[in-house]
């Protein structure tokens, strides 16, 4: 198989915040599409700001709900409290802490255009690029993740355009840098299990694609501060959700 063909795969995520924000979509399509992004500058002019201010919002609305739940009388029913502790780290709401990994992929030098066959297309770090590894490092039993810095929730969803990548509302450029709370050896081991990280280390092979992996004693994550709900998530027909 040449390294010139990636796998491709599709995995779609809707991101809503205050009601319909914008979509976006991890969409992993053909070689064709997820080789050339699409143009979002007008997306991200129209939008920034208003994500920013509407994340404001719902922090403050997060605090307030806080605030509310700690006035509740205390004779009133309450969750067993390691529950709700599991609860907060997996939907992200409470900041974590652990050990875990970091890994990080860079676009190749501009001086691999000298090799022969090389397109400027295949220089660039791709979306499905970063899915592979967030995928393998969930399966590999990351306990919490960001990207970028952002806590990655179960909602949580980023488009790559070109070199740049879209999540939560904000912009961001290469190096991509997704780090995990976890086992260390078990995340490696998903990392090398996966057929896509594969691929793309064949591409750090030919024509340079930055790829880092570090284990770390400690690292710190934020609480995710967007919006929480999902407004079209249904169980498909027929689906055994009890067994």
């Amino acid at each position: 198989m040449s390294p010139r063909i990636r796998s491709a795969i599709s995995v779609a995520g809707v991101l809503a915040l205050s009601g319909v924000l914008f979509t976006a979509s991890a969409q992993l399509a053909d070689e064709r599409d997820s080789r050339h992004g699409d143009d979002l500058a007008s997306v991200i002019a129209a939008e920034s700001a208003r994500v920013e201010e509407l994340s404001e919002q719902a922090s403050r609305l997060d605090e307030e709900v806080d605030r509310l739940g700690d006035a509740v009388d205390v004779d009133a029913p309450r969750r067993d409290p390691a529950l709700r502790a599991q609860e907060a780290v997996v939907s992200g709401a409470w900041p974590v802490s652990g050990r875990g990994l970091s890994v990080a992929l860079e676009d190749a030098p501009s001086s691999s255009l000298e090799i022969p066959d090389v397109r400027p297309d295949d220089l660039v770090v791709h979306q499905q690029d970063v899915q592979h590894v967030v995928n393998a490092l969930w399966a590999g039993g990351a306990e919490a993740m960001t990207l970028q810095g952002e806590r990655v929730t179960s909602t949580s969803a980023f488009r790559c355009s070109g070199n740049i990548l879209l999540l939560h509302g904000k912009v961001f450029s290469p190096p991509y840098v997704i780090e995990v709370i976890g086992e260390p050896d078990d995340l490696r081991a998903a990392l090398e299990a996966s057929p896509g990280v594969a691929t793309y280390k064949q591409y750090v092979d030919w024509i340079g694609l930055g790829y880092r992996v570090q284990e770390l004693d400690g690292v710190e994550m934020p609480a995710y501060t967007g919006g929480q709900e999902l407004q079209h998530a249904t169980v498909p027909e027929g689906t055994d959700v009890f067994s």
